[in-house]
């Protein structure tokens, strides 16, 4: 799983950090996505496909 983010797109929802912090953070400045784990190992995969899908900006983006 290779994971990107569009922090242009990123409204700051912050859905992604709960359901995937060890993926996911926010900007302290801006509040927006700031990815910590590109390619997010198996036990982390289920949480970041979940953040994609409730991300409201469609910001998060994940190929296989």
């Amino acid at each position: 799983m290779k994971v990107t983010v569009d922090r242009e797109v990123c409204c700051g929802a912050g859905q992604c950090v709960l359901l995937a912090p060890e993926v996911f953070d926010q900007d302290e400045d801006d509040a927006r996505v700031l990815l910590l784990a590109p390619s997010p190992g198996p036990a982390d995969q289920a949480a970041t496909e979940d953040a994609a899908a409730v991300c409201p900006t469609g910001a998060i983006s994940i190929m296989r």
